[in-house]
């Protein structure tokens, strides 16, 4: 089964690009899943965000996955066409990552005034 990932790319202040990959996947196969083919078998620059490893650190992976906010570790490829996008009304990072701390939780903060 083949499924075609649209995603919308690119970092703050540009105009996104929108880049399609082609994956193959057996059937209960995520989104992340495929995510991750993606980055290893076709373009390792793709960003992304998950911590699944870590269950004390979930939610990384939330996006727009075709206009809805879901968890791309819960939701299953399907033949065709799938469209994702980074989280609305969040700084965007590059690529699917979003900022998802606030401000003061960052552990980069910015310089203090001189």
């Amino acid at each position: 089964m083949k499924a075609s990932l649209v995603i919308q790319r690119g970092v703050a202040g540009a105009v996104p690009a929108i880049q399609t990959f082609v994956v193959e996947f057996e059937p209960g196969q995520s989104v992340l899943d495929g995510l991750r083919l993606v980055r290893r078998q076709d373009d390792p620059s793709l960003a992304f965000r998950y911590a699944c490893i870590n269950a004390n650190a979930c939610k990384e992976c939330m996006m727009l996955i075709d206009g809805q906010i879901e968890y791309a570790c819960k939701i299953k490829l399907k033949e065709g066409e799938t469209r994702l996008a980074p989280l609305p009304k969040k700084a965007l990072v590059r690529d699917l990552v979003t900022e998802i701390a606030p401000p003061e939780e960052r552990l980069v903060r910015p310089a203090a005034k001189r």
